[in-house]
């Protein structure tokens, strides 16, 4: 009879999914207090979604640095994500005019990071662009066959330019 090992393969599906408290997205301050209107519920979290989760679950990142990446990847994705094109054989309808392929919340998506920008510098835009925005991973920005200490580094640096958007956001921070 084999014996069970008490380690897991790292092909395991499951044991990425991890078990988080998070807001209630259906609590209404009207009825707190009320046992069926929790302020916080659980859930079930996949950590190798993108890089900025593997490190907030890890407790490389606070939350308030959990906070600044999340809110540019929304930034990131209204601007790069919601774009379409003008369809010119499309028949206006009852005289209205084209619409325009650009929405007010894309435009105020770009002119957040357009002020984000010379804050980080090219860099750091670049650095938190690929891994917040577009989901890329530590190891695939610094190459695959870097150091554990390029790694390192570049979680430091993403750390910093964190911290730079938590005071630009006004975000609470760890200092």
């Amino acid at each position: 009879m084999p014996v069970s090992s008490k380690r897991t393969p790292s092909s395991d599906p499951n044991r990425a999914l991890r078990a988080v408290t998070v807001a209630n997205p259906f609590y209404s301050p009207a009825h707190d207090g009320d046992v069926s209107n929790p302020r916080t519920i659980p859930a079930i979290i996949n950590i190798r979604e993108s890089a900025v989760t593997m490190l907030a679950s890890r407790g490389r990142i606070d939350a308030a640095q959990l906070a600044a990446a999340t809110r540019f990847r929304a930034l990131w994705e209204a601007m790069c994500r919601s774009t379409r094109a003008i369809d010119y054989g499309r028949e206006p309808v009852d005289g209205g005019g084209r619409a325009d392929p650009i929405g007010h919340r894309q435009m105020q998506a770009a002119e957040e990071l357009r002020r984000i920008r010379p804050l980080l510098g090219d860099k750091g835009y670049w650095l938190v662009s690929r891994i917040c925005g577009e989901g890329y991973s530590l190891g695939e920005i610094v190459g695959s066959g870097s150091s554990k200490r390029a790694k390192l580094r570049a979680a430091r640096e993403l750390r910093e330019y964190l911290d730079l958007l938590c005071e630009f956001w006004k975000l609470s921070t760890r200092r």
